[in-house]
């Protein structure tokens, strides 16, 4: 006699595309990458604003997605990244290894790891075949590279106060000026650096997130100006594309 399985309830009505309509939107996020905006996200989708800004609320409450820390848009949480599963034989230190590796062997500048753990500037990852000149200054005055600016921008409490050290003619050294700068940070999820703190140096940064969506570090490529261009398009994708396994 044959054995019957138990079946699961059917669903019914509009549940089957609102399933569809909710991984869309997930795989959306995944695309844009974190920051997305609702009307980004619905624009990619092709999924109505209102319904989309729905079915993101109802993703957040269950931990698919999360909010980023300014509230601006969102990135993928802790439940969907569970859903890849843990990558068998890598334990984080190595997958950053290999991610890190991969990184500077197609890219011809610097690569370094950043952690803004306790408010404070760190370097993680150092890249071993390119000396960093200055690096006790990227600590102190992060107001005049791309990897301090990134966290100037998210993590008001960072912000410097009194006077604006001066390390060349490029120097950001007005508040105000500052603050237009981090506007354009926190709006592009982008930090760039063109021989600010030393002449002839130039560098980008992209933002590594925590599971709360809050940014926690960053991902920077330092190099000589003229070669390194701020923006460029393929080494900001590459940057952005190697953030999704890195941890600070």
């Amino acid at each position: 006699m044959a054995v019957r399985t138990p079946r699961v309830a059917e669903v019914s009505g509009h549940e089957p595309r609102a399933v569809q309509k909710a991984l869309a939107l997930l795989e959306a996020v995944a695309h844009i990458g974190p920051g997305a905006s609702a009307k980004e996200i619905a624009q990619a989708t092709g999924v109505a604003p209102a319904t989309a800004y729905r079915l993101l609320n109802l993703l957040v409450a269950d931990g698919y997605l999360v909010r980023i820390d300014d509230l601006s848009g969102f990135a993928l949480g802790r439940r969907t990244r569970e859903l890849a599963g843990p990558d068998p034989g890598h334990d984080p230190d190595s997958i950053r290894r290999d991610v890190l590796d991969s990184l500077r062997s197609h890219i011809r500048f610097g690569v370094y790891l950043a952690s803004y753990e306790g408010g404070r500037i760190s370097l993680v990852d150092r890249d071993p075949d390119h000396d960093l000149v200055a690096e006790s200054a990227i600590l102190i005055h992060p107001h005049a590279s791309a990897i301090g600016k990134m966290m100037l921008a998210r993590r008001s409490e960072t912000l410097p106060t009194g006077k604006l050290r001066v390390f060349t003619s490029h120097t950001i050294a007005d508040s105000n000026a500052l603050s237009a700068e981090l506007t354009r940070v926190r709006t592009s999820d982008l930090a760039t650096e063109t021989d600010e703190m030393r002449i002839g140096r130039s560098a980008i940064a992209v933002p590594l997130r925590d599971e709360s969506g809050s940014v926690s570090g960053c991902l920077a490529a330092i190099g000589k100006t003229g070669r390194l261009r701020t923006d460029d398009s393929d080494l900001i994708d590459l940057l952005r594309a190697s953030t999704g396994r890195l941890r600070p």
